[in-house]
């Protein structure tokens, strides 16, 4: 047998037909997609993350915040997805089904486990389910796994959080990684820095994250050529720097280009084996992030592995804003999406079962499952046990001289 490569296709009829965005996992791979979970969370508990497990739905104006003071009741943050509302029937009031745990870490650290000592680290596994799904992941649910290091400053949490990140993936066997690094806020800054107005900074900012040089052609001569400057200095790490750090940047926008350079140079220190790039004109897909950030890939694998950087846990605002983030605790963390990993891992091998035909005394088939064997229990004696085992597509047979293997047996 081999195993079907996911997703899978629906079974016929209406009944197989499921929304668009979701689907079935089927054998084996949603028993691969579980132990993919338990190694990851394993490699985190070894650093000493501690596993949380908050719930799929809760109400609306608690996910709307999530933990990130300030947020008006009904308002998402700036880090919430679109979500699924539905109303409770028993309190009538709107509850969500969250989008992204992180959020609920951010609430979890600021409510219940307020009084533990910081630094705070915190890992999760589940599912979460999006309004729409997005040209590189169609899924609207999936299943994410990843940590938060909340209450610590500084680069130290940085490369942790990031070095971790790699470790992970190396550890559910991907390879061929790459890490690719922004840094959040030099694009706001860069254009506070030009003195644009809203009109011209969102332009150069979707410029920017497009990579479309032709739209920065509205803009002034100096905004022009520095973003086109910016643009150049994406690519491998080294070379891309030394273009970025060549710029006659405004002072906020140059000294986030200095530390961009510097967690560079960390990560390939501390962090071997992983290729570096970096791309300080990207913003999508970081949301609440503030500063370093930074998405993970493998060599193969369409999209990102994970997606992860420095935020607060207080921080509502737009990250384009001037001004420090007020209220809540400095935060690192990282999310993994498994159903991209899963894309890079070989095909789960079929498992090794024994059919134990009818009529075997327990104490045997107890025997084989303590030896490590999965079997499956003849329910009625069948005129061959041979046949009755490769219709069951099992691997062996259990016979007088114990497993089998069906392709040997008479």
């Amino acid at each position: 047998m081999t195993a079907e490569r996911p997703p899978f296709a629906p079974g016929p009829g209406a009944r197989g037909l499921l929304p668009e965005g979701f689907r079935d996992l089927m054998p084996p791979w949603a028993e691969h997609e579980a132990r993919l979970t338990d190694r990851l969370t394993a490699t985190f508990a070894a650093h000493g993350y501690e596993r949380v497990s908050p719930p799929l739905v809760e109400f609306e104006d608690s996910l709307a915040g999530a933990g990130f003071a300030g947020a008006p009741a009904g308002r998402l943050s700036a880090g919430a997805a679109p979500m699924f509302r539905l109303l409770d029937p028993a309190s009538n009031r709107m509850m969500a089904v969250r989008s992204d745990m992180t959020l609920q870490i951010a609430r979890l650290a600021a409510t219940r486990l307020a009084d533990r000592p910081r630094p705070l680290r915190l890992s999760y596994a589940g599912h979460v389910m999006r309004v729409r799904g997005s040209q590189l992941r169609p899924q609207r649910q999936f299943r994410q796994a990843g940590v938060e290091l909340i209450g610590a400053e500084g680069r130290e949490a940085e490369l942790e959080v990031i070095a971790l990140a790699v470790e992970a993936a190396e550890t559910a066997g991907l390879d061929g990684l790459s890490l690719d690094l922004t840094m959040v806020g030099f694009v706001p800054a860069l254009a506070r820095g030009l003195g644009l107005d809203a009109a011209a900074a969102e332009t150069l900012t979707a410029a920017l994250d497009t990579k479309d040089v032709g739209a920065l052609d509205g803009l002034g001569e100096t905004a022009r050529g520095l973003g086109r400057g910016v643009l150049e200095a994406a690519g491998l790490a080294e070379p891309a720097l030394a273009r970025l750090l060549s710029l006659d940047l405004p002072d906020e926008a140059a000294r986030l280009a200095r530390d961009l350079a510097d967690l560079a140079g960390r990560i390939a220190a501390d962090v071997p084996g992983v290729a570096l790039t970096v791309d300080p004109g990207e913003t999508r897909g970081f949301h609440y992030k503030r500063g370093a950030a930074f998405s993970l890939f493998a060599h193969g694998v369409r999209g990102a592995l994970c997606r992860g950087g420095r935020y607060r846990t207080g921080d509502t605002a737009d990250p384009g804003e001037a001004g420090d983030a007020s209220g809540g605790e400095p935060a690192v963390g990282f999310s993994l999406y498994l159903d991209t990993m899963l894309q890079g891992l070989a095909a789960p091998a079929p498992a090794e079962t024994v059919y134990v035909p009818a009529g075997t005394p327990r104490a045997e088939a107890a025997a084989l499952r303590g030896a490590g064997w999965r079997t499956v229990n003849g329910l009625a004696k069948p005129g061959d046990p041979v046949e009755e085992a490769r219709r069951l597509q099992c691997s062996h047979v259990l016979t007088d001289r114990g497993p089998v293997p069906v392709s040997t047996a008479g």
